[in-house]
């Protein structure tokens, strides 16, 4: 928007806020027919185009009622990151690739107004005393939020946004993120209830591919999800409960953390729990859960399988001191496959490996013995530059007990 129509905002959005009827509730019809008004009076002697007026009378609505400059971007499908670094630099991520936006906050007390509207909306707060909160809008997208004085360039707004209806398994084969016969072979899996694990890097797809698997969930089962922010979103199960943890406020809010969740969760008779993500401690829980009969993903940051039975390692003895031998006889016991993504140099996103974990532990390392199972190797790019490649397989199931209690077979590769 030119400088002249900036102007032209400013003085519609003054007028309407000197014109509002504080005592009252204003819906938002009545809100954009104020605006109107106030719009029309204001450029009765000007020839502004319809599309402008259009954009100042939605802008004007968006900075009272909405998230300012914030919601256009929002609530567009195709942006799936938008990075806020203070009120001038805002970065979009749009296929992949992170542009710098036209768009920019009017003042930094714009900017901490919106944040403190996203923070308010999921019960939340954020101040100096507090600066880091994680968050999420009524879209479902997730928000985190760094204020000064650690953010030292001003208010650090990070949303990432997810699509408004879940990513399937046929999809992920579309975008070319896994074959037929893999999204085959791995629905037996958790039809069998082999417990999974999920790893890759930031932005490897984890919850996408999370929540596409778990539609393989059989649908007469109790799945419990439990997550720092509510992001999974399984829709074709019928006995679901969701879980979020929450932070400690100055209200005398107590913490309730992912452990107190996964603990709360085992007295709710689950047949499959579902943990958004592990990041410490809880890490114990869950492996404990795994270990006593109960089904159950989750996924974690690592840059391969085997770097994420080491992440796992850590985490387990920050939440408990205990041998690491014992540690990683709980690791190889309760999960089976390990599932690792990868976000590759084209920006694609695609499994990389899948892996069996066996449940005898090195005899001469006292590492965890892995069965790699699948590999996608690279064969070459294609006129785009997009990477070419297939999934190999490079070794056999070895651990087919569930498959035989649950009467099902892998299938045969055609």
């Amino acid at each position: 928007m030119s400088g002249r129509f900036e102007d032209i905002r400013r003085r519609v959005r003054a007028k309407v806020v000197s014109n509002l009827d504080l005592s009252k509730d204003t819906s938002d019809d009545e809100l954009m027919e104020i605006i109107d008004a106030v719009l029309s009076e204001e450029i009765k002697k000007m020839a502004v185009p319809i599309e402008v007026r259009r954009k100042i009378k939605t802008n004007v609505f968006h900075s009272l009622r909405k998230l300012d400059v914030l919601q256009e971007l929002v609530d567009d499908p195709t942006i799936t990151e938008v990075m806020i670094n203070g009120t001038d630099n805002i970065f979009i991520e749009r296929a992949g690739s992170i542009i710098k936006s036209k768009t920019s906050f009017e003042s930094k007390e714009k900017l901490e107004d919106v944040v403190q509207q996203i923070v308010a909306s999921c019960n939340r707060v954020v101040n100096e005393a507090s600066p880091i909160v994680d968050a999420r809008l009524d879209n479902g997208s997730r928000v985190n939020v760094v204020l000064p004085p650690i953010a030292l360039n001003g208010p650090i707004v990070t949303i990432r946004r997810f699509p408004e209806k879940p990513f399937t398994m046929e999809n992920l084969i579309q975008l070319g993120a896994l074959s037929e016969y893999l999204k085959d072979y791995l629905s037996v899996l958790v039809r069998s209830g082999y417990n999974i694990f999920i790893s890759g890097g930031t932005g490897s797809g984890k919850t996408t591919f999370l929540n596409a698997l778990s539609n393989y969930i059989p649908k007469d089962s109790r799945v419990i999800t439990i997550e720092d922010n509510a992001e999974l979103q399984i829709l074709e199960v019928p006995n679901l409960v969701k879980l979020e943890a929450r932070n400690a406020n100055v209200e005398g809010c107590v913490e309730i953390t992912i452990r107190d969740l996964i603990k709360s969760s085992l007295r709710m008779r689950p047949d499959w729990l579902i943990v958004g993500e592990v990041r410490g401690g809880e890490c114990v829980d869950m492996l404990q859960a795994m270990n006593t009969g109960h089904m159950a993903m989750s996924t974690g940051h690592s840059n391969s399988a085997k770097d994420m039975l080491s992440r796992l390692e850590t985490m387990v003895l920050m939440g408990v001191e205990i041998p690491l031998s014992a540690v990683r006889g709980q690791i190889a016991s309760g999960i089976d496959i390990v599932i690792h993504l990868g976000r590759l140099r084209d920006r694609s996103r695609k499994l990389l490996e899948i892996c069996e974990l066996e449940k005898s532990l090195d005899g001469t390392t006292g590492k965890i013995n892995t069965n790699p199972l699948f590999r996608f190797e690279e064969t070459g790019t294609d006129a785009k530059g997009k990477i070419i490649g297939e999934w190999r397989r490079v070794g056999e199931l070895k651990n087919t007990e569930k498959l035989l209690s649950a009467g099902l077979r892998l299938p045969a590769e055609g």
